[in-house]
């Protein structure tokens, strides 16, 4: 959430930014502008005064004329500004460089507005990109009311240009070392805002992965947010306490349960005595009344399961599976089946080694199940990174691509394989006990047909242990228990 809320803050204080300085750039231009312009000036007032003492006739005039040619050549060369004074029709008096002409010449912008006596404005606004510019400003020289005379003084724009830039380059320093500020501030308080944001949605993970003691501290971050997170907090101890009210009623339910269908069962074999042998109603009712007492006992290790922590420790993956497939081999060798062990010899993973290991009955005895004599049944460890796989592949007569998506899911059976005992929680187990240790279960088809059912166990101790959702990939396989 960071990367997409700190660019849009960051935009906005650069717009932000870019609205002071652009102005503040501007004014800075015009000012150093109105400086050069205003010395401009102040020079023509005082080479029009001059023209005024040089104007009388007879040899003084002709002295103050000579000394004020002196005094413009001066001011050329010490400023490297053009400078002259001319008369009314445009004939120069008095010029430095010589020979030099003024801008326009008496049709000029600025030599006309001296003509009706007033100083020129002054010129549009100079950039440090117009390479090009100069700045023109003329006086009127004055004598008894009348405009005699015109000082024009033509300005180079370099030094001014880069007065301005200089300026500029400064407030661009500042708008950066400002940015550079905001953008600090700006990445301080999203993390302030988001850090409770994080916490409660990693807690959020973990409750919808079945970590449901995961709670979030109710401190740091706007008061609005920390609202949120102790809602959030009553929140979770209300759902943790109604599914363990609802595991605790489905335990006590299949506990008291179970001695009733006891005496039931009981019952029924009595009367059996009674019936004669191979009676067809009398095995329809029995074998229910069996299922029924399976489907009891699946509810409790259900719940169990769900209720109880895993006791996660580093365990010899390779070995508890070499060990589930020796003690699962007599029932195999009596079905036909042969069930053999593969792969590494040792390999250590991070599980609860009796959660793993009824998972492992669980998914033999479902491979064994539905696996025709003859046929084979391999059981392969596999160390890969960061995760110890077991692969449990079958040659059984497989699922379609749509019932495989629902294996798993609690009391589901294939249709094609009713016939077969179970009660459908098997797997349900196997993926709750799993996942109390992290680890996850994938199924997949096996090639030319039946389940491969992959187990994968972290090496390594995870931060936490989260309850991973089961994977299914496209294929077919075996029905589930």
């Amino acid at each position: 959430m960071r990367s997409r809320l700190l660019p849009l803050l960051i935009v906005l204080l650069t717009g932000v930014l870019l609205a002071l300085g652009i102005p503040l750039a501007t004014s800075q231009a015009r000012s150093e502008q109105q400086r050069v312009v205003v010395d401009r000036i102040d020079d023509t007032a005082r080479f029009a005064s001059l023209t005024q003492s040089a104007a009388d006739a007879g040899p003084p005039g002709e002295q103050r004329l000579a000394a004020l040619e002196d005094e413009l050549a001066t001011y050329h060369d010490v400023y490297g500004i053009r400078v002259g004074v001319f008369q009314r029709d445009g004939r120069p008096m008095a010029v430095a460089p010589e020979g030099w002409e003024a801008p326009g010449g008496a049709g000029g912008e600025e030599f006309a507005e001296a003509l009706a006596g007033r100083r020129s404005q002054g010129p549009t606004q100079v950039w440090p990109w117009a390479l090009d510019r100069r700045l023109v400003v003329a006086s009127p020289v004055i004598r008894d009311g009348d405009v005699i005379a015109v000082v024009v003084v033509d300005s180079p724009t370099g030094p001014l240009r880069s007065r301005i830039l200089r300026g500029w380059l400064g407030i661009a320093a500042g708008e950066a070392a400002a940015m550079l500020l905001a953008v600090g501030a700006a990445f301080r308080l999203t993390g302030w805002v988001l850090r409770p944001v994080r916490v409660l949605d990693k807690a959020t993970h973990d409750i919808a992965t079945g970590q449901l003691a995961s709670r979030v501290a109710a401190a740091g971050g706007p008061p609005e947010l920390r609202r949120l997170a102790r809602s959030f907090n009553e929140m979770a101890d209300h759902v943790e306490l109604v599914l363990d009210q609802q595991r605790a009623f489905v335990a006590d339910a299949s506990h008291q349960l179970r001695n009733p269908l006891a005496a039931l069962l009981l019952r029924i074999d009595l009367l059996g005595l009674e019936l004669p042998e191979g009676n067809e109603e009398f095995a329809s009712v029995k074998a229910e009344g069996i299922r029924l007492a399976k489907v009891l006992d699946g509810l409790l290790d259900l719940a169990l399961a769900e209720g109880t922590p895993a006791d996660l420790r580093i365990t010899d993956v390779a070995a508890l599976a070499a060990e589930r497939v020796a003690a699962w081999r007599p029932v195999a060798d009596r079905r036909g089946v042969r069930l053999t062990a593969e792969g590494a010899a040792a390999a250590t993973g991070w599980a609860d080694p009796v959660g793993l290991s009824s998972a492992l009955d669980a998914i033999v005895d479902n491979a064994l199940k539905f696996t025709p004599e003859g046929g084979a049944v391999r059981v392969a460890v596999t160390a890969n990174g960061e995760r110890v796989t077991v692969e449990t592949a079958d040659d059984g007569p497989g699922l379609a691509p749509e019932e495989l998506e629902r294996i798993g899911d609690r009391f589901w059976r294939s249709g094609r394989h009713q016939n077969v005992q179970g009660s459908g929680l098997g797997l349900s187990i196997v993926a709750t006990l799993l996942a109390a240790g992290g680890a996850t279960i994938t199924y997949t088809a096996n090639e030319p047909r039946g389940l491969r059912v992959i187990v994968a166990v972290p090496r390594h101790a995870p931060e936490r242990a989260p309850a991973q959702p089961v994977r299914r990939e496209p294929g077919s396989g075996s029905a589930a228990p």
